[in-house]
């Protein structure tokens, strides 16, 4: 008899999980899970790159471990979630040490490179604070459709990596917090005026790190709307 299961908070939906490593062009390994559709292929793939490990970014930061949770379920998408080199999380350790996001180029190349391996469909590169400067600067030219950026704190992030993705064909998403200790919506407008194909959605009442499940499923959401729109919007409840 099915039962009807409100989407929130700690809510797991069927898929099939995967444990998965890799290993950069420079020999470190790096841990991460892959989440695909239970009975179906994914018709997309998120590859995510979570926020600043030196301030408890990892691979389970919450945004993503809710992705993993509920997006091959309800919007038939693969997540791919890893720990970049140096951090920790309860999928264990991935190797050698924080690098400032410039020895994490090679952690950028690994995830793409094991994604197209696998023969995931349809890569979208999403990150997060600091996994927003590692999609800008290092995503540009990647075989990718385009990059969801969540708090782009742009600390690290030229002009010139910046107009690096002008015109490129690839989508960019740029997803602001109204009250975000970084870069508010008004700022982010300007500063992406370098990406003429860049759309800046700032969100209300939100903060850097989402907190709450409705600032959860406002970025679920909008993820969703921009990778397969036929699943948008996500349900609330659902028949399990």
């Amino acid at each position: 008899m099915s039962e009807a299961i409100e989407v929130r908070s700690a809510v797991e939906l069927p898929s099939r999980r995967e444990e998965i490593s890799f290993v950069t062009s420079d020999g470190l390994t790096l841990v991460g899970e892959l989440a695909l559709p239970l009975n179906r292929e994914p018709v997309a793939t998120l590859v995510t790159f979570h926020p600043l490990p030196t301030h408890g970014g990892f691979m389970d930061s919450h945004i993503y471990r809710k992705a993993a949770n509920r997006l091959p379920a309800l919007a038939d998408l693969a997540v791919l979630r890893f720990n970049t080199r140096g951090t920790t999380s309860p999928r264990g350790t991935s190797d050698g040490f924080f690098g400032e996001g410039i020895t994490e180029r090679a952690d950028v190349e690994a995830a793409i490179d094991f994604a197209i391996a696998r023969g995931l469909p349809n890569l979208w590169m999403v990150g997060w604070s600091f996994g927003t400067e590692l999609t800008l600067k290092y995503g540009f030219d990647k075989p990718i459709l385009g990059a969801i950026l969540l708090s782009p704190p742009l600390h690290r992030t030229s002009d010139e990596e910046l107009s690096r993705w002008s015109g490129n064909g690839k989508r960019v998403i740029v997803l602001v917090p109204e009250l975000d200790d970084y870069l508010q919506p008004a700022e982010a407008k300007q500063r992406f005026l370098t990406i003429q194909q860049a759309e800046v959605i700032g969100v209300d009442g939100a903060k850097h790190l989402w907190v709450g499940e409705s600032a959860t499923k406002r970025v679920l959401n909008e993820i969703v709307k921009a990778v397969n729109p036929s699943k948008f919007p996500l349900p609330e409840v659902v028949l399990l």
